[in-house]
């Protein structure tokens, strides 16, 4: 039967998928909308409508910089997460290329813009060394210890995982790799403007983050770099980031994410808020639903994201069934929707398989509601309770 379109857009819509992308901002759309109306010339530009645009620009890098307590020139604008990830994963290994430098470390739980891009390296001769973690998402900062050689170039390890939500010990980390010699790349998309992120407290040499993933728009990101660090640019061309990153400038996109940056900064002191909807949300179905266990660290995780595992049931079942209600979550990644296969991230963990397949991803944002928490909380026994019994074999298949 088709779906009545009136009765569609009358159900109450519930959504839970910050960590693929949160709504962008209304101060974000705003700033957007003007720059895209009033600021029409080049950035490159040397006569006034070039100058406003540039001013859009050092506005926004003065505050994606506010965010991470860094300088505003150490700051490079670029299309997202990915292309961040890849130019400080490729950048830096290039760089130390003639060097004899082509060992890279990373971990077993990576986005798949870090693992692919190593995975690439690997394919052209760079010896690259995966970290496993723990039961609950952590590394062993003895396990990078006992990794790095004298020709390791590069450590990349994400702050925040997106699909659990554990923070890993960066500073840590970070301080074993200087204490060699190597540089530290951290993935921080997952957690800049959900969490204080302080590239001298961290301890890192690069940081990338993507402003979606915080109330801004989509095809905006930046690259946080250490005064001193040299990266190979892979896009040839202009000398537009102090010729480290090619390509006229997304000046309406990048002046979103510094309104973004600047309103997560006004927030951050509230994100306990988050957190108190996100455990609300947990302890309720861990109570109502039966066969149901939290994935990931419990403590050492953003305020945000939850990640359940239901017995007995397929995710993809579940996700479908709950979208049906009104309620949007996912199964992981956005980058891997439509694989087939389980989690890696889950899997790395020493997750049975059948349970990394059964696992969803609750990831709340500002907007969330505790009366949104409640829904979701009691449509999910019904709809579990459904799922395993058309799961359930019968007794002439027994």
């Amino acid at each position: 039967m088709p779906i009545d379109p009136q009765c569609y857009h009358e159900q109450m819509r519930i959504y839970l998928d910050y960590n693929a992308t949160a709504p962008p901002l209304p101060e974000v759309v705003a700033a957007v909308n003007q720059a895209m109306t009033t600021t029409i010339g080049n950035a490159s530009s040397v006569h006034t409508f070039g100058q406003q645009a540039k001013a859009e620009l050092d506005t926004a890098r003065t505050s994606v910089a506010a965010l991470l307590g860094a300088e505003s020139s150490e700051i490079v604008f670029t299309a997202g997460g990915t292309e961040s990830d890849n130019l400080a994963v490729r950048g830096a290994a290039e760089a130390l290329e003639p060097a004899g430098r082509r060992h890279l470390i990373t971990t077993t739980i990576e986005h798949e813009a870090i693992l692919n891009t190593v995975r690439a390296l690997e394919r052209r001769g760079w010896a690259v060394t995966s970290l496993p973690v723990d039961t609950t998402g952590l590394v062993d900062p003895d396990a990078l210890r006992a990794a790095l050689r004298p020709e390791t170039a590069l450590v990349s390890v994400m702050h925040a995982n997106n699909e659990i939500g554990t923070i890993q010990p960066i500073a840590d980390l970070a301080a074993i790799a200087r204490a060699a010699g190597v540089l530290f790349h951290t993935d921080a998309v997952q957690s800049a403007g959900k969490i204080p992120v302080d590239v001298k407290a961290l301890g890192v040499d690069l940081l990338s983050l993507s402003a979606h993933k915080f109330g801004g728009p989509k095809g905006a990101g930046a690259l946080w770099i250490r005064r001193g660090v040299r990266l190979v640019s892979y896009l040839t061309g202009g000398r537009q980031e102090r010729s480290r990153r090619a390509g006229t400038e997304n000046v309406p996109g990048l002046a979103g994410l510094g309104v973004a940056a600047r309103l997560a900064i006004e927030t951050l002191p509230h994100r306990e808020a988050v957190a108190a909807l996100r455990d609300r949300l947990e302890t309720n179905i861990l109570a109502s639903v039966p066969g149901t266990v939290v994935n990931g660290d419990p403590a050492r995780r953003v305020p945000n994201t939850s990640n359940i595992s239901f017995e007995g049931i397929e995710a993809e079942s579940l996700l479908i069934a709950l979208d049906l209600e009104g309620v949007a979550i996912s199964t992981g990644s956005a980058c891997s929707s439509g694989s087939l296969e389980p989690s890696h991230v889950l899997r790395a963990m020493g997750l049975p398989t059948a349970r990394a397949r059964n696992s969803l991803r609750f990831s709340l944002g500002s907007a969330t509601t505790a009366d949104e928490i409640d829904v979701v909380v009691n449509v999910l026994p019904r709809l579990v309770s459904r799922l395993r019994q058309l799961g359930r074999p019968s007794a002439a298949v027994r």
